[in-house]
């Protein structure tokens, strides 16, 4: 007796929006704030948590952002499977991690440092190199990167 399976057809695909211009080269913390900018709503980055990704190619231009999660007041998911997912679908090298604190105190917490090393660790078996861990407020930023917190 022979049994029938039917099985599920998994389709992977990348469509990159056709550009007039280039897209825009990441080399600092502040050309990734100006990228970020397009992602949190300046009515609502006080109010509610979220965590964006950029991704970028071998020489750092921006392939395009995912808005991964929006949560609570103090607090959103960043999932390590989703991110580099979404990595590998993009043929992205490199990522940028950002999110915002509705509270406006810029300072990371032991579970955004936590996230960070384990993200890293995660995308460093997949050779794409996270580059940064923004954290927004309404009208700044603080960059694991520029304080030494990439390591």
């Amino acid at each position: 007796m022979k049994h029938q399976h039917q099985l599920a057809e998994i389709a992977i695909s990348y469509k990159p929006l056709p550009t007039v211009t280039e897209p825009p080269v990441i080399i600092t913390s502040l050309d990734a704030y100006a990228a970020l900018q397009e992602f949190f709503s300046i009515e609502t980055i006080n109010l509610q948590e979220q965590f964006v990704v950029l991704y970028l190619n071998k020489a750092h231009r921006l392939i395009g952002g995912y808005r991964l999660s929006k949560g609570g007041i103090t607090g959103t998911v960043a999932d390590v499977r989703l991110i580099l997912s979404v990595a590998l679908k993009t043929l992205a090298t490199a990522i940028i991690l950002a999110h915002n604190h509705p509270s406006n105190n810029l300072r990371p917490s032991m579970e955004d440092e936590a996230v960070t090393r384990k993200i890293k660790k995660a995308a460093d078996l997949m050779q794409i190199d996270l580059l940064d861990h923004l954290i927004l407020s309404s009208d700044n930023y603080y960059s694991f990167g520029d304080n030494g917190l990439m390591k």
